[in-house]
C-alpha cells in the first residue's frame, strides 16, 4: 500500500530496500520512524524537489539496525531514525549542480554530504539543533 506524503513522494520509497529484500531483513518502519520520514520529506526532500524541478531517485532512506549493519552504515546514522536520505539525480554532473543549488538555497538541515565525488547526495535532519554541516566525502 502506497501512502502519499506529498505529490512527489510516497512513504514506501523511503524504506523499501533491495538489500533488505535480498537478505530477508524486515525494514518496515514503526509509527515513530514513519513520523520522522514524513518530517524529512516535508522539511527537506519536497523543498529540494521543488527547488530543482526534477525527480529525485531515493537510494536509501530508513534503515533498521540489521540493514544498517549489512550496508556498513555509521553506528549513529540518522538513517536509523528515518531522518536521513541518500538520493541522486542520475549522474555526478547533475548531483554536483543539485548540491550547489541546495547549499545556496539556505534550506535548513543538519548535514548535507557529497558522497564520493557526487556519486550521490546525503541529507539529514537531527533531533538536536541543526549543525548545518556541508561535507565532501572522498
Amino acid at each position: 500500500m502506497n501512502m502519499k506524503i506529498t505529490n512527489n513522494f510516497d512513504l514506501e520509497e523511503f524504506w523499501v530496500s533491495p538489500t533488505a529484500k535480498k537478505y530477508g531483513i524486515d525494514n518496515t518502519p514503526n509509527a515513530i520512524i514513519e513520523a520522522n520520514i514524513k518530517s524529512l520529506v516535508l522539511s527537506v526532500m519536497q523543498p529540494i524537489r521543488d527547488l530543482l524541478g526534477v525527480p529525485l531517485i531515493i537510494n536509501s532512506g530508513y534503515r533498521c539496525p540489521a540493514l544498517n549493519v549489512k550496508v556498513k552504515g555509521a553506528d549513529k546514522s540518522k538513517h536509523l531514525l528515518g531522518l536521513a536520505c541518500d538520493f541522486t539525480l542520475g549522474n555526478r554532473v547533475k548531483n554536483e549542480a543539485a548540491f550547489k543549488k541546495i547549499v545556496a538555497s539556505g534550506l535548513n538541515f543538519d548535514q548535507l554530504i557529497d558522497e564520493y565525488d557526487y556519486s550521490w547526495i546525503h541529507i539529514g535532519l537531527s533531533t538536536t539543533p541543526y549543525r548545518k554541516q556541508i561535507l565532501h566525502l572522498k
